[in-house]
């Protein structure tokens, strides 16, 4: 937990190390020579009888007892590890029904201990920064250093913008805050010879799979955008970076640059360009260690890069492969939306690396960069940047895009060895929700709307409820291409036309007179993704209480 100067230096000589002998692993054509796989880590919230979150991580994992579950930051957070799949016949139902049978693994055990739930999503709407302060941190060594090493490097408390207006920052103190912003972080093993080209692939199709997939509007108990735990994540868990001359480069982020010269640059650029929070040599620090396999562990290497927290990031695995870590999409809303997500991000994915495509040569990073950020803002109605062959690129609804998109997700799945039925099955469930509007975010937003008017209408009154909205019709337009980072933008907005200060039922899980409390829109998330229904299906709150249903 605590380090010397001379840790640092004896640290950084492994890392260079480290690279020098990852050149030559690489450099082996076996290595990497392995059928493709998929895997995933599900973060959850542990979620109590009220909606608010359950600090009660560590006594649940103690009785579980199941190498496959782990602790997350926060005492409310445990991460579900699923065992890898193979990229071809049915994948993602595979991955559905395992990220099922851990949520209810641990629902089983935790409600009866504790009534608490196991609540896939990407920002629990009840939490407050009072919930994300040092007591939250889970008592984990890993943890505990990065809060001393965070503080030697910013100030304590430090402003937190997790949504725009008055109310819109926050004061943190702790890392702890990253709990607020839970992923499903899904691997996919590439070649060697294929991973620059795969790598820029998942740049480029990452925006509209996170258009499509936002589950995040209620950043801390404030309204923000469709996706709001990326820039919360990238405030609470990474430098703040900047312009200036020597400014830290931010440890959270999309990137700078496309990749190039291969998967070499990306590590070399992972070592390079940050500096070490955790300088903890591996006790067999000799070159030729090596696992089962044959490769060797390169400990160091895989400790630093776990502390650079790209959205999408490379692995390096000492069994004989590497992969790109596709950390972007949010948990929930149930496991078969985040199979629909996966098979959609993956699948067009591999159809834009296919025949060694490179999309470095049809968009400026600038735009990719920027699609990134407005697709979390907001969702399916973000306006993205995309290639169109023969002339400059256009900007298009997501919502209309993805449509465009789905055909060769599907062709990217199948090339891959995924059954045609299991292709269709999910990208159908995908046109689906995006024809309807109904993503998870939607949902959180439309139903605390109609909570909201519930309570302020006197019963018997005949208030009407709002009527339900679908996605708008989709558009598309040229204009001006963004000029480089100046074009992103971290900050999320609300979509519902009001300052976050004056959107109802953001006070947290207990309310007060005329706004409903935020723990009934959670608890009635979490009986729905319990359900397993894909979350375009859900209905929003009837006029009877939840208490009484």
């Amino acid at each position: 937990m605590t380090f010397t100067e001379r840790d640092h230096v004896h640290f950084r000589a492994r890392l260079e190390d480290c690279l020098s002998t990852l050149g030559k692993v690489v450099g082996d054509p076996k290595f990497g020579a392995v059928p493709a796989t998929l895997g995933a880590e599900l973060e959850a919230s542990l979620v109590g009888e009220s909606g608010g979150p359950a600090p009660v991580n560590v006594a649940v994992h103690e009785v579980l007892q199941d190498d496959r579950l782990t602790l997350e930051v926060a005492r409310f957070n445990l991460e579900a590890n699923l065992e890898p799949v193979p990229l071809r016949g049915r994948p993602f139902t595979a991955m559905a029904e395992q990220a099922t049978q851990r949520l209810r693994q641990i629902t089983a055990q935790s409600l009866r201990m504790h009534g608490a739930r196991a609540v896939p999503i990407g920002t629990l709407p009840t939490l407050t920064s009072a919930d994300v302060t040092t007591e939250a941190l889970t008592p984990v060594p890993r943890f505990h250093a990065l809060e001393r090493a965070w503080a030697k490097r910013r100030p304590t408390p430090f402003p937190l913008r997790v949504a725009e207006g008055r109310d819109g920052v926050l004061r943190a103190e702790s890392v702890a805050v990253q709990g607020a912003a839970c992923s499903w972080q899904v691997h996919l093993t590439v070649p060697p010879a294929r991973f620059l080209h795969t790598f820029n692939a998942a740049q480029l199709a990452t925006a509209p799979a996170l258009a499509v997939a936002g589950n995040s509007p209620f950043p801390l108990g404030r309204a923000g955008g469709q996706e709001a735990r990326i820039p919360l994540y990238e405030q609470g868990f990474g430098d703040r970076g900047g312009t200036r001359p020597g400014a830290p480069r931010p440890r959270v982020g999309f990137g700078r640059a496309w990749l190039r010269g291969g998967p070499l640059a990306v590590f070399d650029e992972a070592v390079h360009a940050y500096d070490v929070l955790l300088p903890a040599p591996h006790r067999d620090a000799r070159d030729g260690g090596s696992d089962e396999a044959g490769y060797p562990p390169l400990e160091e290497l895989r400790l630093h890069l776990s502390t650079v927290w790209s959205w999408n990031r490379p692995v390096y695995d000492p069994r004989g492969h590497l992969r790109i870590e596709l950390r972007a999409l949010p948990s929930g809303p149930t496991p078969l939306d985040m199979a629909v997500n996966t098979a959609f991000l993956v699948g067009l994915t591999l159809f834009l690396a296919a025949g060694g495509r490179d999309v470095a040569h049809c968009l400026p990073f600038a735009c990719a960069k920027a699609n990134f950020y407005r697709a979390a803002r907001d969702g399916l109605r973000a306006s993205l940047w995309w290639p169109s062959p023969g002339s400059a690129p256009q900007e298009h609804e997501a919502g209309a895009l993805v449509h465009k998109l789905l055909p060769q997700a599907r062709t990217g799945l199948i090339m891959s060895g995924v059954d045609a039925d299991e292709a269709d099955t999910m990208l159908n469930l995908l046109h689906e929700r995006v024809s309807t509007g109904r993503t998870g975010a939607w949902w959180q937003q439309r139903s605390l709307e109609v909570l909201s008017r519930r309570r302020e209408t006197p019963r018997g009154a005949g208030g009407a409820l709002p009527a339900e909205r679908t996605a708008a019709t989709p558009g598309e337009r040229t204009g001006s291409l963004p000029r480089g980072d100046a074009a992103t933008s971290g900050a999320s907005t609300t979509r519902t036309g009001q300052p976050p200060e004056a959107v109802p039922g953001t006070g947290g899980a207990g309310g007060g007179p005329g706004r409903p409390p935020l723990g009934d829109l959670t608890m009635r998330y979490a009986r729905l993704a319990e359900s397993a229904a894909p979350v375009h299906t859900w209905n929003l709150p009837a006029d009877l209480p939840w208490s009484q249903r």
